[in-house]
């Protein structure tokens, strides 16, 4: 799993193709939570594939704000496992697991929201095919590899060509390296979250 850049809280609402209905979106969200308070409390979840269409492998990110600032992302950007098993795993790591933050109390996990972003498929890509608002990136060299979800240059403002940079640096590589020779891969992502308090 890769914790990746995000946008702010201001990013919750939905945005790109919905192929989730509201029930199933609302469910993938509880799932999210229990999962976390499973974790908190030192229990097991028990959970079977709620519908085929939500046993489908696909690339999941699980975003946790507290106060509206960023608390913890963590995901799978390739489709390793049903979508509602990856959300369920994604949340958990994402409250324990990511680096940057300290991991979630069970006073602050009652105050969680959750954004969470299903990916498509990657696929290679061009540097002139990128679109901002669309496509988030994938890029690649060697055992280097970073991702930021496609909210993150309309977050900031980004042009293709910084947003190509930015990925290039999130991977710990050099700008530039898009221009020379390293990997780049495109998704789009379905996302959708918690409501926000007065937004």
């Amino acid at each position: 799993m890769l914790p990746p850049s995000e946008p702010s809280l201001s990013a919750l609402a939905s945005t790109g193709v919905q192929t989730y209905s509201s029930e199933e979106r609302k469910l993938l969200l509880q799932i999210a939570h229990e999962s976390i308070f499973s974790f908190l409390l030192g229990r097991d979840i028990s959970l079977s594939a709620p519908s085929p269409h939500l046993a489908e492998p696909r690339g999941v990110f699980t975003t946790l704000y507290s106060d509206r600032k960023l608390r913890g992302c963590v995901g799978f950007p390739a489709p390793v496992l049903p979508v509602y098993r990856a959300v369920m795993e994604s949340a958990r790591a994402a409250a324990s697991e990511d680096p940057r933050f300290p991991p979630i109390r069970l006073e602050e996990a009652r105050l969680i929201r959750i954004s969470i972003s299903v990916l498509s498929p990657l696929q290679p890509i061009s540097p002139d095919e990128v679109e901002i608002g669309r496509h988030g990136l994938v890029v690649s060299e060697g055992v280097q590899r970073g991702l930021l979800l496609p909210q993150v240059p309309v977050e900031h403002g980004w042009s293709r060509v910084t947003f190509l940079e930015q990925t290039c640096l999130k991977a710990g590589l050099p700008p530039d390296a898009w221009r020379s020779g390293a990997g780049i891969e495109a998704f789009t992502a379905e996302v959708f979250g918690d409501p926000v308090d007065g937004a």
